[in-house]
């Protein structure tokens, strides 16, 4: 027969149990919110009005050779509302997407694309664009299931912060790393359906009041995060920011 104490010990437990998972999302929000003000704060990216920069892309095959080089010109404007552009050129012919706030466009030189799930593709790829020049702000705005798991050494070589995203079933699962000190990111690893990336931030870009990636580097890891390979590697430059005036 269960006595009172024992009633209690066993409400104990159980408010433990239910406790642990909210500390750690909560532990998680207090190590993105120390990010985000060492990124340029919070406040200042509700402001921004207007993003353009440079993004030089290097594939690399395994072997180290180079499998392609890319340089696109970025536009994102965030206010009043979001739409912007990406445009480089291939083969001599230059490729434009556009996106309005309500409909994307794609022109090959002169010649635009009317397939819709080209079109829907091209969009995801933007919005990838600015998924990961928007760290670490997105991710206080995309509602994921964010969880601390402490401090680690990274593939890098360097002791962070470890906070865990998770978007849902059948979704990418990341991980963001940190400074411990000053809580810069320092690169973040994603599983996906067919490899594990691990990216790390080589350099950062101060563009006053913001702080920007400037070199980044991607690498094919294992399941443990070892380093197989570089796959890629990420240049970006020439930043311009317009704030919206108060």
């Amino acid at each position: 027969m269960y006595n009172r104490f024992s009633f209690i010990l066993i409400g104990f437990v159980f408010s433990a149990l239910l406790s642990c998972k909210p500390e750690k999302e909560r532990k998680a929000h207090e190590v993105i919110k120390k990010a985000i003000k060492a990124h340029g704060g919070q406040k200042t990216w509700g402001q921004l009005e207007l993003l353009n920069f440079k993004k030089k892309t290097t594939l690399f095959t395994e072997d180290g050779g180079v499998e392609s080089e890319m340089m696109q010109d970025i536009q994102f404007r965030l206010i009043p509302y979001f739409e912007g552009s990406v445009s480089w050129e291939n083969d001599g012919l230059k490729h434009l997407f556009t996106f309005d706030g309500a409909t994307s466009s794609y022109f090959v030189g002169e010649n635009a694309v009317q397939n819709q799930d080209f079109l829907n593709s091209k969009k995801k790829d933007f919005d990838a664009l600015f998924y990961v020049i928007a760290q670490p702000w997105k991710l206080l705005e995309e509602g994921a299931l964010m969880t601390y798991e402490g401090q680690k050494v990274i593939a890098s070589g360097v002791s962070a912060e470890v906070v865990k995203v998770d978007y849902g079933p059948e979704q990418d699962l990341w991980w963001y790393y940190f400074d411990p000190v000053t809580f810069e990111m320092l690169g973040n690893e994603v599983q996906l359906s067919d490899h594990r990336s691990f990216v790390e931030n080589n350099s950062m870009v101060k563009e006053n009041p913001f702080l920007f990636y400037g070199e980044r580097t991607s690498y094919r890891v294992d399941g443990k995060g070892n380093k197989l390979y570089v796959r890629a590697k990420y240049e970006y430059s020439d930043f311009e920011i317009l704030l919206k005036e108060n």
